[in-house]
């Protein structure tokens, strides 16, 4: 669609002209002659650009600008000016103008003027859908009382720049609560950099966090810049700080008391803005007590404590989460939505999630992509979520066909189990033919990998 651009000048000539050359270039144009025609189309019309001339009749140029950028939408707007100086231009540019382009107006610079005004709506506009998209994807589900707590409590210390320490066990998204506390900062636009203090080898962590200088150590090819000068002006999220060694702990409790790093081989330090959010599964006190954690470092971090719930505490979570994975695996793959069944659903609330919210993920995920039907039954789910089922009679299915399939499924998969999947004798101990065997698997949701592993091992 083309851009549509409204032309303000009292020169019949200009307008004329000038609305000529850009209609020559695709775009829609109007023109008007007064400051007070131009508010008024504007507020009837939507326009991607105003090129406003300075001395216009009765309402000048700058009074026009002035009122057009106390709306709501305002349309990017370029002032003309054939009496320009560097005070109009520099109030023009205060009261919001994108550009300031004095007369004789050349055919080429306002069409060069006008690409960048329209280029620049258009990175706006794409910069606020990638960050909606953002805080949508870093979003912390869930309506208990814990999630809600802890959203407020986001709310809250985002906008600062004040430490933050995550407590939580594998899998509760202690990764997802810094992403939104850096989303919700003034840093949202600056980089946030993860570093993994347990997935990274001891002799090569203190490179990655501060850098290193080529030659400063074997391997050393070429100058390395490290984390803490890649989150400059943004955040660095340590997650699992409480595996860092005694060694490195000192070094970072350096860089946050004085706000600089000094990369590995050089004598010269550099200065860093950085605000840092850490994360651990550990108890530190703990890890205090048995020398394996700096307690100086701890207050230093623990400024703002934070707990991540595990999922087995806040289990009224599970149908809200289970159903954004399914709407965003869906929409990752390609496929339809699906839904869970009210009984496979109570199955799931009541699993106790050792992997937290990560494995529920995990499971939405394969499901997506395994499960044909639209409506995931119980007898779809694995077999695993089936032990934290609580054992009583009050099965949570809502037919006899579902029960009959779930306990049928269930049957099928403990002869398996106890044959260590060999077809052949988990069909003899069910009484069935090896390839009614497959079939019976297939309707009930089995995957048969597992059958498939074990042939290999014996062959």
């Amino acid at each position: 669609m083309a851009a549509k651009i409204l032309i303000v000048d009292d020169e019949h000539g200009i307008r004329e002209s000038l609305g000529a050359a850009l209609r020559d270039e695709g775009y829609e144009v109007e023109t008007v002659a007064t400051g007070e025609d131009c508010l008024a189309v504007t507020g009837e019309r939507q326009f991607d650009l105003v090129m406003l001339d300075v001395w216009l009749p009765q309402m000048d140029g700058l009074t026009t600008l002035e009122q057009l950028q106390q709306r709501d939408a305002t349309p990017i707007v370029v002032m003309i000016s054939g009496h320009g100086n560097i005070e109009t231009a520099v109030r023009s540019t205060k009261l919001g103008a994108f550009d300031f382009v004095e007369k004789p107006l050349s055919l080429e610079k306002i069409s060069l003027v006008v690409r960048n005004a329209l280029e620049y709506v258009r990175l706006e506009e794409e910069n606020k859908r990638l960050r909606a998209e953002l805080e949508h994807k870093h979003q912390v589900q869930g309506n208990s009382v814990l999630m809600k707590a802890l959203r407020q409590q986001i709310a809250l210390t985002g906008p600062t720049n004040g430490r933050v320490l995550i407590y939580g066990e594998s899998g509760t998204g202690k990764e997802l609560v810094a992403r939104a506390l850096h989303a919700s900062s003034a840093r949202s636009l600056a980089p946030f950099v993860e570093v993994n203090c347990a997935a990274i080898p001891e002799e090569l962590i203190e490179s990655e966090l501060f850098g290193h200088r080529k030659g400063s150590f074997a391997g050393a090819a070429e100058d390395k810049i490290g984390k803490f000068q890649k989150a400059d002006g943004g955040t660095l999220f340590l997650d699992e700080v409480g595996d860092m060694s005694l060694k490195t702990q000192s070094k970072v409790l350096r860089v946050l008391e004085e706000q600089r790093v000094e990369p590995l081989g050089s004598s010269s330090p550099v200065k860093v803005d950085v605000r840092v959010i850490a994360a651990t599964n550990k108890k530190l006190e703990d890890e205090i007590a048995r020398n394996a954690f700096r307690e100086d470092l701890f207050y230093r971090l623990n400024v703002i404590p934070f707990y991540v719930p595990a999922l087995r505490e806040r289990t009224e979570d599970v149908p809200i989460l289970a159903a954004h994975f399914l709407a965003e695996f869906a929409s990752e793959y390609g496929k339809k939505p699906k839904e869970f069944s009210q009984g496979a659903m109570e199955v799931l609330k009541s699993y106790p999630w050792p992997g937290n919210v990560r494995e529920l993920k995990n499971l939405v995920e394969r499901l997506v992509i395994v499960c044909p039907s639209p409506f995931i039954e119980t007898h779809h789910l694995p077999p695993e979520v089936f032990r934290g089922a609580p054992k009583s009679p009050q099965k949570p299915y809502e037919s006899l066909q579902e029960a009959r399939s779930a306990y049928e499924r269930e049957f099928v998969l403990r002869k398996l189990e106890e044959n260590r999947w060999n077809m052949t004798k988990a069909a003899q101990a069910l009484g069935l033919e090896r390839s009614h065997l497959y079939r019976k698997m297939r309707s009930l949701g089995i995957a048969s990998g597992k059958a498939a592993e074990a042939e290999a091992k014996e062959v």
